[in-house]
């Protein structure tokens, strides 16, 4: 299992999630359109469409469908794919929506078929059908907001993909918007932080910013006054991550791909002793994005530069 540091969910870092487009950092062609098209619906009296968040885990879905909510002055409803176990769980999420409520379905891609069908009609007609023994009830539903988050997009019915009027794929983060997240995160928070300081945790935060103020907050445990390079580095150092951010899993991981690769999926999520959703989902988009490891048809194999990062000599072709 990956470590708690990136696993943890607590209400100090809730607080400083962004609350309007305003405050929301990074992904400025998605902001712009949402503002723009909520604007649009506020104005003409109609809900907005549905939304798709896609993106790897960490940049900022369910703070991007806070916002929206806010944005929309709707009350925001979560929940998430794997808690609703069947059709009567979603059908009770829906028929309890109020109009202009924003219903959040986190890992969507994970709804059986069978649940997922009931969405189609839901999204579309605005109305749910269900049988009371062969009695078929349909039930009316207030106007509202269905926000999927998904970090598997592919994975998605596609009847149920058509019917997101707006697909967004949220990209990882840079480090200069992930410094600019952790500046002003400092600042509510009153914990002094220079440039320097910033901008060690951001390399070291996988491009995430749920990561990053995680990040912030094992620093300023380290911390005793102003949190500068120096002091960044050697918290972030004692926690195990590397300059790039990569932990013992993700080391482990290129070990195994420098070593015997190309490897496929199962054989290396059992070496590493996790789940093979883990990863693809959370070791891996990472690797990829920093052109470490390569997946190819015939598994997975370390790059140049994955193997120079962990000191691993090339292999030589045979003549």
């Amino acid at each position: 299992m990956r470590p708690n540091l990136f696993a943890e969910r607590n209400t100090a870092m809730a607080a400083l999630r962004p609350t309007s487009f305003d405050s929301y950092l990074g992904q400025p062609a998605v902001i712009a359109t949402l503002r723009s098209s909520i604007a649009a619906a506020k104005a003409g009296g109609w809900q907005l469409d549905h939304v798709l968040l896609g993106g790897p885990a960490g940049t900022g879905k369910t703070s991007l469908s806070a916002v929206i909510a806010a944005e929309l002055g709707g009350a925001l409803k979560t929940t998430s794919a794997p808690s609703i176990e069947h059709a009567g769980q979603l059908a009770a999420l829906l028929s309890a929506l109020s109009p202009g409520d924003v219903l959040f379905i986190d890992e969507i891609h994970r709804l059986p078929i069978g649940i997922a069908e009931i969405l189609y009609s839901a999204m579309e007609d605005g109305k749910i059908d269900l049988f009371a023994g062969k009695r078929p009830i349909t039930i009316k539903l207030p106007r509202f907001t269905l926000i999927g988050a998904t970090t598997a997009s592919g994975m998605l019915p596609r009847p149920l993909l058509d019917r997101f009027g707006f697909v967004f794929q949220l990209q990882p983060y840079g480090t200069e918007d992930l410094e600019q997240i952790l500046v002003a995160n400092a600042r509510r928070i009153g914990l002094p932080i220079d440039a320097g300081g910033a901008q060690e945790i951001a390399r070291r935060s996988r491009g995430t910013p749920r990561i990053a103020n995680r990040l912030l907050r094992r620093v300023r445990d380290k911390a005793f006054g102003l949190i500068d390079r120096a002091v960044a580095a050697s918290a972030l150092d004692e926690l195990g991550l590397d300059g790039l951010g990569l932990d013992a899993t993700d080391r482990a991981y290129l070990a195994i791909v420098g070593d015997q690769g190309p490897i496929g999926l199962e054989a290396l999520a059992t070496q590493l002793g996790c789940e093979r959703v883990t990863v693809e989902e959370q070791i891996e988009p990472y690797l990829v994005q920093q052109k470490l490891v390569t997946r190819t048809a015939r598994g997975r194999m370390a790059t140049a530069t994955g193997l120079r990062h962990a000191g691993i000599a090339p292999r030589l072709k045979a003549a």
